[in-house]
């Protein structure tokens, strides 16, 4: 046996340990149902990098791991996304069709490259109707699951979601789903993240045209208040104002402990 020699399953197992390594450094991002539509909410102390955004009139974006390898899926889906929109009708693109674009890419790299890419995707789409909705998960493998109700990624996601699982209910206010996701993300006993540290976002199925609305800054508190806290927690806040998809954040770029980020640590 030549020296060095490695099987491919072993291969393959090294590089879905390292892929799931880099991905559990990453703070979880939920991903739920409410009764207008989806919501996303993550922790994230940066204001440059986004963990959440919009890819087309109906269809969000979220993802755990790299910023850097990620933000390229994202890129590549609007990419995807403006070009069908545009040859042949914009109810042409659909969720559905992005989840298997990137199955496929992720897949292929996975597979021919040495490194995985370290990622987690949420594919979401809001429909005219509750029963319309969908969200896809999407591994560093290339797998897809079909989610209902709710998912989440990232670090410590199991124990997110048996939290989330034992409070989520069908049909629930904003708000209420808003406290649901938070108290899932904060751990027994700690600190929920201040408003100036989360990064939430809705698609609403009431909105006209564009769904994906950020919320953000003084509309966040005022969601905030109106779901009893789970546990007592130091209040803290940052007036803002609301931002629409496309507005550009300000300030430099910054890592988890506040140091400036060149976009390659999990996020």
């Amino acid at each position: 046996m030549p020296f060095g020699y490695a099987s491919p399953e072993q291969i393959m197992r090294d590089k879905a340990d390292y892929a799931r390594k880099g991905i559990a450094r990453g703070r979880s991002v939920v991903v739920l149902q409410y009764q207008d539509g989806i919501l996303f909410v993550a922790p994230n102390p940066s204001r440059a990098l986004h963990k959440i955004s919009e890819i087309y009139d109906r269809i969000g974006f979220a993802a755990v791991g790299r910023y850097n390898e990620f933000e390229e899926l994202r890129l590549g889906g609007i990419r995807y996304a403006d070009i069908n929109g545009y040859t042949y009708d914009r109810s042409d693109v659909t969720g559905r069709g992005l989840a298997n674009l990137y199955a496929s890419n992720l897949g292929r790299i996975f597979t021919e490259s040495i490194k995985s890419l370290e990622v987690e995707v949420v594919v979401a789409e809001v429909g005219d109707q509750p029963d319309g909705d969908a969200i896809y998960r999407l591994t560093f493998d290339g797998s897809v699951f079909d989610e209902h109700g709710f998912t989440v990624m990232g670090g410590q996601a199991e124990a997110v979601a048996g939290r989330l699982k034992e409070r989520y209910r069908e049909a629930m206010p904003l708000a209420d789903a808003l406290e649901v996701a938070l108290v899932a993300l904060t751990e027994p006993g700690g600190e929920r993240p201040p408003v100036a540290q989360l990064e939430v976002a809705v698609l609403d199925r009431n909105r006209e045209n564009r769904k994906f609305l950020r919320l953000t800054g003084t509309r966040l508190e005022r969601i905030l208040p109106a779901a009893p806290p789970a546990a007592e927690t130091p209040a803290s806040s940052e007036a803002g104002q609301a931002s629409e998809p496309g507005d550009a954040p300000t300030g430099p770029p910054t890592g988890p402990d506040g140091d400036v980020d060149d976009g390659s640590s999990p996020l």
